[in-house]
């Protein structure tokens, strides 16, 4: 059916029993669908968002889902799920992609190929430069003088300014346009890498305003080659400025360029017997001409280019990200997608249906990659890849970013060198994640087999695991880390401030925090046993709840789920063995079983202590954060006359932080070991 025909109602042209499989509000709002461009969304009946896609034609698109029994494949199990959709319409292909991967990201479909990057790119930065007057440029040494004098003619200015000598840094974050940055690179290695390079090659300072306004002498790196000191005039505005302007054609990709510069000047400069500078710039061609005998790419006509290259395999994938900017290679990127082996047999092309318009798996996660990677980055004009691209989406990449983008498949010569360079990493970085995967899928088989749970499936362990932190009572923290789907879950951990408890009590803190995690839980749990009906969103118990402690942290966990009417073979105590030694650690458990020892070699254990380890980790961290902040105040304490660091920490601890201190009465505060009457009303009305 062409599309300038009439579309026939989705009854017409969808099988009897493919329509009787679908609801009847879907196959109405399918029917009345416009055959325009657009966005779709496809959810459960627990409102979750299954699919996001685009489409040309929004009626012809969706019309295709519907209108064929599909069996027991992917995207026939998803189809099945739908209870609603959701359309957009937009005005172009461009203004459909950019919607479709900004929904992507944020709704996290689960028939999506997603990529998840929440961090920004590193960029090199160097700062603009603040206006400098001919007198002030033509001036190389008149800091130093300035200083020891305090003369303030044009040979002696009175204050050196760092807007005159931009500095070069790393940065991340949003750009500023009237700043020059250099970017992005793969890494913050990358990044300090090309800060060295700009220390040893052009000598410009990496010192932040405040250190540089301030100084009176040269540092450290001025002695060892690393910066011209223009902190104390040892270079004018105006060479410094010439350094700044080199060292940004270098990055750039003028490499060659800048060396001639350099080379004609240090001639120049010999010709008329000023052999001190003449010196100086030949030391900066010899670093400039070692570096470019280093980087092997540095003959080449592309300045800016993407390096993709995808490698799947085991249901996984990855795509390597390799950059050159300014003629150079950065080094490169992995990226690991999720939901790759429900997307498999999702194509949103318009002609999906069409078998010659059928796109591997590796297409549709480049594919997937280049639409949802240049979002928030920006497109060079150039992409070398390893797998056909849409035309399609580099159409309208190229209108959502405003610059003309190319995808070279099957390169030559320097490009089909980095291409190979991404291949083999690719190919590297996904080999470890599945031998990772493979090894963590193994610790979780262990440790079902070593405690007899029981599961239908191992994807469904979900662990856990408690933890609590101090300081001698101060700030005390307590964690909660979930290990789910065979790997930690960091955006389900919860951290516990513990209050109203005797400082330093940690089975009071145990207690606390078990009856805050799951209280509410098993109120739900319990009323729906009571109904028979289990209300939609309702949380589910772990398999497994690690405490992290002996016996004495057991008992408090089972008189919490004694209390709240909870299974306590659901809890299992992690204690310390012999002298604390890691690998000797025993399983304590609540429901009466003898402990266990797992053995040193245990994968069972190594994923016990992985866990447990996790949880002491975000705990402490914690902790730390709330201390220091505590302490940003508890510094009023020692401003005290006769109190010091020792009767600081006593009241610290007693009352568990300086408002603990502030809430306490004179007598409460008298009753601490040190404290006489007279100090505690000192102490009282000095923070009140």
């Amino acid at each position: 059916m062409s599309e300038q025909e009439p579309f026939k109602s989705l009854a017409e042209c969808t099988p009897a029993k493919a329509t009787a499989a679908y609801p009847e509000q879907v196959l109405s709002d399918v029917a009345s669908l416009p055959a325009l461009p657009g966005v779709y969304r496809y959810f459960d009946a627990q409102g979750n968002v299954l699919y996001v896609g685009k489409a040309i034609n929004l009626k012809k698109r969706v019309s295709s889902y519907f209108q064929k029994n599909h069996g027991g494949t992917r995207i026939g199990h998803m189809v099945s799920k739908i209870a609603r959709l959701e359309t957009t319409v937009v005005r172009s292909e461009a203004e459909a992609l950019l919607l479709e991967n900004n929904l992507i990201k944020t709704l996290n479909p689960k028939y999506n190929i997603l990529f998840r990057d929440d961090k920004s790119y590193p960029y090199l930065k160097i700062g603009a430069p603040a206006p400098v007057s001919d007198a002030i440029k033509s001036k190389a040494a008149y800091a130093l003088p300035m200083r020891a004098t305090g003369q303030n003619d044009i040979n002696n200015l009175t204050k050196v300014n760092g807007d005159w000598f931009p500095r070069v840094s790393y940065y991340r974050g949003a750009v500023e346009k009237k700043h020059h940055y250099f970017g992005p690179y793969p890494s913050a290695w990358a990044v300090k890498e090309a800060i060295l390079l700009m220390q040893k090659v052009f000598r410009l300072r990496t010192c932040e305003d405040p250190v540089f306004n301030n100084r009176t002498r040269p540092c450290l790196l001025y002695q060892i080659k690393r910066c011209s000191a223009p902190c104390v005039g040892h270079i004018s505005a105006t060479a410094y400025a010439q350094d700044v302007l080199d060292a940004e054609r270098f990055l750039n990709g003028d490499a060659r360029e800048v060396m001639a510069e350099l080379e004609a000047r240090m001639m120049a400069h010999a010709d008329k017997l000023e052999f001190e500078q003449a010196a100086e710039l030949r030391n900066q061609v010899a670093a400039l001409s070692n570096v470019l005998h280093q980087q092997s790419v540095d003959n080449v006509s592309d300045r800016d280019v993407d390096i993709l290259a995808v490698k799947v395999h085991g249901g996984r994938a990855c795509v390597n990200l390799a950059m050159v900017r300014g003629g150079r290679h950065l080094g490169d990127r992995p990226y690991f997608p999720v939901h790759v082996e429900d997307a498999a047999d999702l194509d949103d092309s318009d002609e999906a249906d069409a078998p010659s318009a059928v796109r591997s798996v590796e297409m549709q996660v480049l594919d997937a990659f280049i639409a949802q990677h240049y979002l928030n980055v920006p497109a060079p004009p150039s992409l070398v890849v390893s797998v056909p691209v849409d035309k399609g989406l580099l159409k309208a990449l190229s209108e959502q970013t405003g610059v003309k983008v190319s995808a070279v498949h099957n390169p030559r010569e320097q490009r089909r060198v980095w291409l190979e360079m991404a291949q083999t990493n690719a190919g590297l970085q996904l080999a470890r994640l599945l031998a990772e995967e493979g090894s963590q899928q193994a610790r979780t088989r262990a440790l079902v087999e070593a405690l007899d749970l029981p599961m239908e499936s191992l994807d469904e362990l979900r662990v856990e695991c408690f933890d609590i932190s101090h300081t001698a009572g101060e700030s005390t923290q307590a964690s909660c880390v979930v290990f789910h789907h065979h790997r930690m879950q960091n955006a389900e951990y919860r951290r516990f401030k513990i209050n109203d408890i005797t400082p330093g009590d940690d089975y009071a803190a145990m207690r606390q925090v078990l009856l805050r995690r799951y209280s509410k839980l098993a109120e739900t749990l319990a009323e729906a046993k009571r109904s028979g009906e289990t209300p939609a969103g309702t949380g589910k118990l772990p398999d497994l709840v690690l405490v992290d402690g002996g016996k004495g942290q057991v008992s408090m966990a089972r008189e919490v789920f004694v209390q709240l009417g909870l299974d306590l073979s659901l809890i299992v105590g992690v204690e310390k063995g012999e002298g604390r030694r890691i690998g000797l650690e025993e399983l304590v458990f609540a429901d009466g079983r003898e402990k266990v020892y797992l053995g040193k070699d245990s994968a069972a254990l190594m994923l016990v202590a992985q866990i447990r380890d996790e949880a002491h980790r975000f705990a402490i961290t914690g902790m730390r954060a709330a201390r220091a902040k505590v302490r940003m105040d508890g510094g009023k304490l020692e401003e005290i006359p006769g109190i010091g660091p020792k009767r600081r920490a006593r009241l610290l601890q007693r009352f568990g932080g300086v408002r603990g201190v502030a809430l306490a009465s004179a007598d409460d505060i008298a009753q601490v070991e040190g404290i006489s009457h007279e100090l505690a009303q000192e102490i009282y009305r000095a923070l009140h």
